[in-house]
């Protein structure tokens, strides 16, 4: 299996690695630092490169078949190879900050409206959230978003920690969405932000929320019966 350092260390840009296989041009390695997309997360870009010195650029990381694949935009190694892996880490950076952010508002809409994410997708310039919610008003979802900013400027550090998974079901509302964690799952990553939320997560955070910023609605859409739709940035 691949050691997946972005687990521990979410501010991990640069590391070494050997490649483990390959399919056309996407490889596999023993290590990685790059996510792969899921969760609602997009995956990371960056660079591999050879020992010799030829850059390969990742376009896309994806989970398959148990594996994670660094998809390339060519062809050139061999299985064997040690190669030096880079993170595009201003865009890296700015998805844990968006990350982190959508943990607090998705905590705020809960405590204030006892509404629950439905839907989500960060990306780096805006991210998407499709929620439940009766009697919808852009005046009540704006005093939502001043909640969860109000939160975002107070120094707090997140908490990442595995938790067997029967203590972990243990702890209310510890899955925020449905399907997200296979039964095969026995130890669960969990992020705590103290005081506001805490649940199961395989994505990458800021270490504090004072590096997250402050959200501003762009967008807010009325998707059917109860169905609501925001999108956000960070100022």
């Amino acid at each position: 299996m691949t050691e997946i350092l972005f687990l521990e260390d979410s501010y991990c840009k640069q590391c070494t690695a050997n490649v483990k296989s390959i399919s056309n041009n996407s490889v596999v390695l023993d290590q990685t630092i790059f996510y792969p997309r899921g969760g609602g997360q997009p995956s990371d870009q960056g660079t591999i490169t050879h020992s010799d010195g030829t850059e390969y650029k990742v376009l896309n990381v994806i989970k398959r078949d148990g594996q994670i694949n660094h998809e390339l935009d060519r062809t050139g190694l061999s299985v064997g190879d040690s190669v030096i892996c880079k993170l595009d880490w201003s865009r890296r950076y700015r998805l844990m900050q968006m990350h982190t952010a959508a943990h607090v508002l998705a905590a705020t809409m809960c405590k204030h409206a006892n509404s629950l994410i439905t839907g989500n997708q960060l990306e780096v310039e805006k991210t998407r959230f499709d929620f439940k919610m009766q009697d919808f008003d852009r005046t009540k979802f704006e005093e939502i978003v001043k909640f969860a900013n109000t939160e975002l400027e107070k120094d707090i550090e997140l908490k990442i920690f595995p938790l067997p998974r029967e203590e972990a079901m243990k702890i209310p509302d510890i899955v925020k969405l449905a399907g997200a964690l296979p039964p095969s799952i026995s130890v669960l990553r969990i992020v705590e932000i103290p005081g506001i939320d805490i649940q199961a997560d395989g994505g990458t955070h800021v270490k504090n929320l004072k590096e997250v910023g402050k959200i501003e609605i762009l967008k807010l859409e009325n998707k059917g019966k109860d169905n609501r739709r925001i999108y956000f940035t960070l100022i």
